[in-house]
């Protein structure tokens, strides 16, 4: 057995609150570049929140996962060996349920405080319903990584919203804190990009505290972070992590579907029209596991109507990745 899978959780410290600093622009970038995050307590629209976290559960009603009970928010697990296995539920992306958060215009007149502008979110979110696990043989971190080593040329915010009382039993989220300046944890053998692992994290670094309903993680891209296994018995994890940017800033995504697609080029269309962007050896092009394809590969995996995100450099591809 390999020392990931020995690894005990590590001992967490409180991640740093940053609601202090709302409104002092100076503070913030100084938390920020101190830990690679920005944690808020209770500042999103709750009955928002409830509403996504209500979406979750009717979703789950329909798969037979759960049953719900006569409060107005409980239930209980049924069955979820039906459940997909994929974190990433497919029928909620295509619902666009992040849309109920993303439109919101509280949500929105929150990031703005902290932006000093509109919000400019970026169409990448995983929803998240995670079961109980009963399988405690597995590592209780299930995939140490930073976003930033995929995902070059897109320098947007993780944001990760807790839709439920999240505590360490039920998951939740860990964070490393304050290496996101240092050369990167990540090993790569070629194309292929191995996880943290987990003997590699400063133990001291660790972060983490119970989640509730109106706080939000905003997390940079070099920061390592891993969800937490679900070791409850009776309680789901319900969060979204999305992607979000300020609006104002120079280096906005393209954001579109696919026209056509060669080994040399894509042709992006858009609200504004179609817009032709060549490969060279330095784009990431990015496959539907989040790893890294050859060029050559991509009109083989990539298709016209597929809804793409696009980093540029004038008529170069920085980064290619679908949507969802």
């Amino acid at each position: 057995m390999n020392a990931q899978l020995q690894a005990p959780l590590p001992k967490f410290k409180e991640l740093n609150v940053s609601n202090r600093f709302i409104g002092d622009r100076q503070a913030l970038d100084a938390a920020w570049q101190r830990d690679g995050y920005w944690f808020f307590r209770d500042v999103l629209d709750k009955d928002v929140i409830a509403r996504v976290r209500r979406t979750y559960l009717n979703y789950l009603v329909d798969l037979g996962a759960v049953q719900l009970d006569d409060s107005a928010d409980g239930y209980a697990v049924r069955d979820v060996s039906q459940l997909p296995s994929a974190v990433n539920t497919t029928l909620l992306n295509q619902r666009r349920v992040e849309r109920m958060i993303t439109a919101a215009p509280t949500i929105n007149a929150f990031f703005n405080t902290i932006f000093d502008c509109d919000p400019f979110w970026v169409p990448f979110t995983v929803h998240r319903t995670v079961a109980p696990n009963a399988d405690h043989a597995l590592p209780r971190l299930e995939f140490i990584h930073h976003d930033g080593i995929y995902n070059e040329g897109l320098p947007f915010l993780i944001c990760w919203i807790p839709l439920d009382v999240i505590d360490t039993e039920v998951g939740g989220l860990a964070v490393v804190e304050g290496v996101h300046r240092r050369p990167t944890l990540h090993r790569k053998e070629g194309m292929k990009i191995h996880p943290i692992r987990q003997e590699d994290v400063p133990q001291s670094a660790w972060c983490g505290t119970t989640y509730r309903p109106g706080d939000v993680l905003l997390m940079s891209l070099d920061t390592p972070h891993s969800g937490i296994r679900n070791w409850s018995k009776d309680r789901f994890r319900f969060s979204m992590d999305t992607r979000v940017m300020p609006s104002n800033g120079a280096n906005l995504p393209l954001v579109g579907t696919v026209a056509s697609v060669t080994a040399e080029q894509v042709v992006i269309r858009d609200s504004r029209g179609e817009h032709t962007l060549r490969f060279d050896d330095r784009s990431f092009v990015r496959g539907f596991q989040g790893d890294q394809m050859p060029i050559a590969e991509v009109a083989k995996r990539y298709h016209a109507g597929l809804e793409v995100i696009a980093a540029f450099d004038g008529d170069r591809v920085i980064n290619l990745r679908p949507q969802t």
